[in-house]
């Protein structure tokens, strides 16, 4: 393990954790942690990795800026999303992971590109879903994860892969606390 692989796993468990907990401060331990995995991935080469980290940093400052009100005012609730929207971004995320992959494959060397590619549209599909503060970006995190473990792993960045194991773990939690969440959260005062 290399300082730079403890000190962005530190910082993206941090936010992690933060998020599963519905915390503002998610956002700027994320901008952190995201900063430092990129380098991380670059010298992996998980390239699709890199270019959603750099996604993360401005997805994090958009999503604090949210999560503080936005052009509203009033800060956001933890709400569902309906059935169809789901189908529609989760089509969008399997095109483009296919897509990305087919373009890694033919014109990098990076290592496993539809995997890779799969960990990136299907993590911008749950940073979306958790910058409007949705519930179901924690089964998206789940498949993101379940993905994500034996790539790293397979890459030799095992307290990555450790970390992300546990962020499966998290993610369930975090999944059942959100939905009492918006339950409780949607009943009138």
């Amino acid at each position: 393990m290399t300082w730079l692989e403890a000190g962005s796993s530190l910082m993206a468990t941090v936010s992690i954790l933060l998020a599963a907990r519905n915390s503002v401060h998610t956002w700027w331990t994320g901008i952190v942690g995201c900063a430092l995995f990129s380098w991380l991935f670059f010298n992996s080469q998980l390239y699709a990795d890199v270019l959603l980290q750099f996604f993360f940093v401005v997805a994090s400052m958009v999503g604090w800026w949210q999560w503080m009100g936005g052009i509203r005012k009033a800060p956001l609730v933890v709400r569902a999303t309906s059935g169809r929207s789901l189908i529609w971004m989760g089509a969008i995320a399997v095109a483009a992971a296919l897509v990305y992959g087919a373009l890694l494959h033919r014109f990098t060397d990076a290592y496993a590109p539809f995997a890779d590619s799969a960990v990136l549209s299907l993590s911008v599909l749950a940073q979306l879903l958790l910058m409007r503060r949705r519930v179901e970006t924690w089964p998206v995190w789940l498949l993101v994860n379940t993905i994500a473990v034996p790539l790293y792993a397979s890459r030799g960045l095992m307290v990555t892969a450790v970390l992300y194991s546990a962020y499966w773990i998290n993610a369930c939690v975090a999944w059942r606390y959100w939905h009492r969440l918006g339950d409780e959260q949607a009943m009138p005062a």
